[in-house]
């Protein structure tokens, strides 16, 4: 294929840089693009360039002359040959499933959720996609969260990391000066994830960490909270939904491959091109609230959300979590392995100001998000309310009754609700909510009809705009 280079972009400024546009050529794409081109801080006119090609590439519907379809690989994560070629190029339970990113992230618009239809099969644990049945006890089924204010919950979680590491590491530090053992509590941005505890021989206790990895590091994507980034969140959807495997995890940098999957197509996906789906996705704007309401529903709609707040929802759905900084570097600084890492190919930053247009700050500077969630896996399952707790894989070690808060900004613009979307109505979704959030939901049930109504009022004006 041929190459982009910077200065041929520039020239075909007006023009969509990678949909095919030859009547004859049935690729999706025509051009690839240079590692290179886009590199360093990417800001204005070229900024937006880049942008531009990430959504083409995220509508894109790939084809088989594209490279789509894993004839000898598998929907794992980590790079698997299967031990036949694949007897059906698309199957609907481990993939491959779609043809485009916008298959499924559509409604309202591209970078969007997905209804009951376009559920995925997470496989935890499988290799081989040779199982055609939706039993749990081989697949979880989950459905299609939207990517709006991706790049913000992203930002938020590097910040959450380096608050809870720090912590680790002063805690170490006083427990050896000291020559005691040393309790601190895990808490960024006002989320309690519990306590380390420190020795002063260097050991640390992690049995009272809560709520994220012992590693500390928060992965904000995904309904159980298991995808550091948006990078691997892409590197992973490529393959296993389109059969198109980038060049960063299935190339040569990990198994000596050009064409892992055997389909005669060469480092299908580069590094500039995920790079260029990431800063498509991370400036997808903040979802915010409708405000064409009259004087009477605005009334009821406030009425909602103080018993949102009075009940208990926002101590787990945060109404706004503080962030310090919109600058968005690429590769971020706790990749997963498997995703390119900061210095090791071409690294990235821009700012994320159009992505948080409108949002407020504190007396701090802080950029007020306005997630309504906290970045922190809850139970949200016991044995008299078990609505959420149909999964019996465990996903990533995580437990199989305990899942990520979802962020309810974009709620109103998003049904069907709860990590299967088999929640039709936001009255559902609170039924169903059992464990560490049974007290909240046995509340709201406590409550009359008008005033349920209210609070799913108050839910359903957090749209995407």
């Amino acid at each position: 294929m041929r190459l982009i280079g910077l200065f041929s972009l520039f020239l075909l400024l007006p023009v969509t840089v990678l949909a095919a546009g030859d009547l004859f050529d049935e690729r999706a794409r025509i051009e690839r693009l240079e590692d290179e081109a886009f590199a360093g801080a990417l800001t204005g006119q070229r900024f937006q360039i880049f942008r531009d090609i990430g959504e083409e590439l995220f509508t894109a519907r790939f084809t088989s002359a594209d490279g789509a379809g894993r004839r000898m690989a598998t929907q794992a994560i980590i790079p698997t040959k299967r031990k036949r070629p694949a007897p059906a190029t698309f199957q609907r339970l481990a993939g491959m499933d779609a043809n485009s990113c916008a298959s499924c992230h559509r409604d309202p618009r591209p970078g969007g959720a997905g209804d009951f239809s376009v559920n995925v099969f997470v496989s935890e644990g499988f290799n081989q996609a040779d199982f055609d049945t939706t039993d749990p006890q081989f697949s979880n089924e989950r459905n299609t969260n939207h990517l709006f204010g991706a790049g913000l919950i992203e930002l938020l979680a590097r910040e959450m990391t380096a608050d809870l590491q720090m912590i680790r590491s002063n805690a170490l530090v006083e427990a050896r000066r000291s020559g005691q053992t040393v309790r601190s509590p895990l808490t960024s941005k006002g989320i309690d994830f519990g306590v380390i505890i420190a020795e002063p021989d260097g050991m640390v206790d992690l049995s009272e960490v809560d709520g994220v990895d012992t590693d500390l590091v928060i992965r904000p994507f995904s309904h159980k909270g298991v995808m550091t980034s948006l990078r691997q969140f892409s590197v992973n959807a490529a393959n296993h939904h389109h059969g198109m495997q980038a060049a960063e995890r299935f190339g040569a940098r990990w198994t000596g491959e050009a064409d892992f999957d055997g389909d005669g197509f060469d480092d299908e996906v580069g590094e500039a091109e995920i790079a260029a789906l990431v800063a498509w996705q991370a400036n997808l704007p903040a979802p915010g609230r409708s405000d064409d309401l009259d004087e009477g529903d605005a009334g009821r709609v406030a009425n909602g959300e103080r018993l949102f707040n009075e009940i208990g929802c926002a101590s787990c759905h945060r109404p706004a979590l503080p962030l310090d900084s919109l600058t968005f570097a690429d590769p971020g600084p706790v990749d997963a392995a498997g995703t390119m890492r900061q210095g090791e190919g071409t690294d990235r930053r821009y700012d994320l100001t159009e992505a948080a247009m409108n949002l407020p700050r504190n007396d701090k500077g802080q950029i007020m998000v306005p997630l309504f969630g906290d970045l922190k896996r809850h139970r949200i399952v016991d044995q008299q309310v078990d609505g959420f707790g149909n999964e019996l894989l465990a996903q990533r070690f995580v437990d199989r009754d305990v899942f990520q808060t979802t962020e309810l900004w974009g709620v109103g613009s998003t049904a069907p609700y709860g990590h299967r979307g088999d929640k039709t109505t936001l009255h559902e979704a609170i039924d169903a909510h059992g464990g560490d959030a049974r007290r909240s939901r046995d509340a709201y049930l406590e409550r009359t009809d008008k005033e349920r109504a209210d609070l799913i009022g108050f839910l359903r004006t957090l749209v995407i705009p």
